[in-house]
């Protein structure tokens, strides 16, 4: 997961030196320029996008088309941020389920696609954990790992991430550093373990959670460019496991009567 932003920082930094000889780059930087190109490649790989659609709905994963021989979903691409991914399709409670495990390593799958919020506004999963990291807390440069993490990008500029946290209060929102002219808003949707073990069903209004986390009142929808679901455990040197199901776009609230 980003980082929490404390401040906005400037492109400017060590301008002066220009001439000097770079010095090699850290650990901490290595891990910043691939958490960048990972949130580049969410947005700008492939070049077209791939949606099942009905007329009051959109699928964009029910891992039906099976998978490759390293276990990545038809239609979605791989990203190591550190180590080697674990990941398969597996039938699991009636579900054509994404199963992730993560042993001190970060990675992710993530597609493009192209939804109107203003049509489907609506935003619908299914997640299990079955493992948390220890000590996971995405406040913490050193302790930023998440057992499930669904990346949704809006345009090139925006993008809003929903939280299954170890440690973070459910309910809480933050907004995450960014690459330049992209803002990233962090939203904690469940938190700790007392909900682990079992499938759980989240419906997320994202055209209202774009609208309150970016104070866009009046705005014209955005359109969904692209989605990611990552693990990580690296940082806590632990481990971690979740699953996800039937991701699904509509155009209302299933839950309403």
């Amino acid at each position: 997961m980003a980082r929490l932003s404390n401040s906005r920082r400037t492109a400017a930094t060590n301008a002066g030196s220009r001439c000097s000889v770079p010095a090699a780059p850290g650990a901490a930087q290595v891990r910043q320029t691939k958490r960048l190109a990972s949130y580049y490649a969410l947005i700008f790989f492939f070049g077209a996008s791939i949606s099942l659609w009905a007329n009051d709905r959109m699928v964009v994963a029910d891992f039906s088309l099976g998978a490759n021989s390293r276990g990545v979903p038809e239609a979605w691409q791989l990203v190591e941020n550190s180590g080697q991914a674990a990941l398969s399709i597996a039938k699991m409670d009636g579900l054509n389920a994404l199963v992730l495990s993560s042993v001190d390593t970060s990675f992710s799958i993530q597609r493009r696609v192209r939804v109107d919020l203003e049509q489907f506004p609506i935003l619908t999963w299914k997640w299990k954990v079955t493992k948390l990291p220890t000590g996971g807390d995405f406040r913490k440069n050193q302790t930023d790992d998440q057992a499930a993490q669904l990346f949704v990008a809006l345009s090139r500029t925006r993008a809003i991430v929903y939280l299954w946290e170890t440690t973070a209060p459910e309910g809480l929102v933050a907004e995450a550093s960014a690459p330049p002219f992209m803002r990233i808003m962090v939203v904690v949707v469940r938190s700790g373990p007392s909900q682990t073990g079992r499938w759980i069903t989240e419906t997320r209004n994202v055209y209202e959670d774009y609208r309150n986390l970016f104070d866009s009142v009046g705005d014209k929808a955005p359109v969904v460019s692209g989605l990611r679901i990552q693990i990580n455990s690296q940082h806590t040197k632990t481990s971690a496991q979740s699953c996800f199901a039937d991701l699904v776009f509509q155009k209302s609230d299933p839950r309403a009567p």
